[in-house]
């Protein structure tokens, strides 16, 4: 079973399409008979998505449009959907997942702060506020994809710019989908893609080939439209090294840092260290 919005001839728009998730998004949907929109920074990568995303659709090129976009830029975004709109004319499902890691530290340079922000939670806010509304209007069923991450709910030291991203994008999307279910016969939907450790450009780190313990962005991808067929909304992926079962003890135990008063990312804390080595070998109650 697929999601209704993922049907032939139905529109959808990837940014960050041109490698990794969005890459193998675009992929999936095109082989569904859906026309893509592939957004991504101006390049040959770019290009060469829109070729190989075009020969796995049944419209070819037809079924595919290429547009180099600065997420970070509302213009951008207003420029993008008036192409699409001229093109396709309607957006069935918005995928906002650029993202990129430069990598921060809380007092380095503030351009890594700016444009993390900007990128990573600014073109996931201005993205479905520019395509939304038309979304909401056209009366067909919906989604709005947004890739969030496992950083933006247990926050590790390490990147504090791209974990307050994150945790907006997490955020924001919860409100989304809250505005979404209340407002007046609306058939768009939204959903919070939380990969976990996924092989791309984005986590390559110099190496050449993947490691054992993570996914491909295929697998990521397959993991997503399975929970979209059971409309999850929060699609906590797995990988090859950490189960479901684990991400959620990590998530509770940074949720109760708060409700048991512990230091903040008591994890790392090492007066909390064995506590949580101890929690993480007990069996946790299912409702």
């Amino acid at each position: 079973m697929t999601h209704a919005a993922l049907t032939a001839n139905a529109v959808a728009v990837v940014t960050g399409g041109a490698s990794g998730i969005g890459l193998a998004a675009a992929h999936r949907f095109a082989s569904l008979g859906m026309k893509v929109v592939v957004a991504d920074r101006k390049g040959e990568r770019l290009a060469d998505a829109a070729r190989t995303v075009a020969a796995v659709s049944p419209h070819g090129t037809d079924g595919v449009l290429a547009c180099a976009t600065d997420v970070s830029e509302l213009e951008a975004l207003e420029t993008l959907q008036e192409e699409v709109i001229a093109r396709f004319g309607k957006v069935h499902v918005l995928m906002n997942n650029a993202g990129i890691q430069p990598g921060s530290a809380l007092f380095g340079p503030l351009e890594n702060w700016e444009r993390v922000m900007a990128v990573n939670l600014g073109g996931v806010i201005n993205g479905t506020r520019v395509f939304g509304p038309a979304m909401i209007a056209h009366g067909e069923p919906g989604l709005i994809i947004n890739t969030g991450s496992k950083q933006g709910i247990t926050t590790p030291p390490g990147d504090p710019a791209y974990n307050v991203a994150k945790a907006g994008v997490k955020a924001f999307t919860e409100a989304l989908e809250h505005e979404l279910r209340t407002t007046p016969d609306c058939r768009i939907a939204a959903h919070l893609l939380i990969p976990g450790f996924v092989y791309t450009g984005l986590t390559a780190n110099g190496r050449t080939e993947k490691p054992d313990a993570a996914w491909t962005p295929e697998q990521t991808v397959d993991f997503m439209m399975d929970s979209l067929a059971r409309h999850d909304f929060y699609i906590l992926c797995p990988d090859n090294d950490v189960s479901r079962e684990l991400d959620e003890k990590r998530i509770l135990w940074a949720a109760g840092d708060i409700v048991e008063n512990r230091p903040p990312l008591s994890r790392w804390h090492p007066d909390h260290a064995e506590a949580f080595r101890t929690y993480l070998t007990k069996e946790r109650p299912r409702q």
